[in-house]
């Protein structure tokens, strides 16, 4: 039984464009469990190598700012009209948090970066299948401006620490059929 429903949730799960995510977006029970079902993902030497940053409602005009300023930084001949697409992005999704991975500056400096990464990829995977359980669309952003001073200004970014991308979630409007998935013989060798 267990095994057929994740089954399904897995085949069934599709990414959405955060502009294609609408209200009403997880109640806070549905984001805690989006959380619960993060910390189940593998953690060697358990030193949970990432973290999450929830963009409130309340933070995103500012978070549209730092965009548009990391966006004027990088090509300063950016039009008003790009600016301001820049700036909008923080409004797309009804839920918007960052995904941080912590590559190293810590007591387990043998646990390599790439590992640690793969971790926050299953605790992304396993949120993303949480919400899509609850009947939820979801997607990752990721972008040139989260490598920007002023987007790790803004999430107070430590040294070691790596905004990855960002987990956006609501409701989807418009469903679209699953696309293709690649047959695992493609992609999988024996020696």
């Amino acid at each position: 039984m267990y095994a057929e429903f994740a089954a399904t949730l897995i085949q069934t799960r599709q990414h959405f464009a955060p502009k294609r995510l609408h209200e009403p977006g997880p109640s806070e029970a549905q984001v805690q469990a989006m959380f619960r079902a993060a910390a189940a993902a593998p953690d060697h030497r358990c030193i949970l190598p990432w973290r999450f940053i929830v963009v409130s409602r309340a933070s995103r005009a500012a978070l549209g700012k730092v965009f548009a300023a990391a966006l004027r930084a990088r090509d300063p001949t950016a039009s008003e009209i790009q600016l301001s697409e820049a700036r909008n992005k923080a409004d797309w999704a009804p839920f918007l948090a960052l995904a941080i991975v912590r590559e190293g500056g810590d007591e387990e400096p043998d646990v390599p970066a790439q590992e640690r990464l793969i971790s926050l990829g299953c605790a992304i995977q396993n949120m993303l299948l949480s919400a899509h359980a609850e009947g939820l669309g979801s997607g990752l952003v990721s972008g040139q401006s989260l490598q920007a001073p002023h987007v790790r200004q803004f999430f107070n970014l430590g040294e070691c620490e790596r905004a990855v991308c960002f987990v956006a979630v609501g409701t989807v409007q418009k469903p679209r059929p699953i696309r293709q998935r690649p047959d695992p013989a493609t992609f999988v060798t024996q020696v």
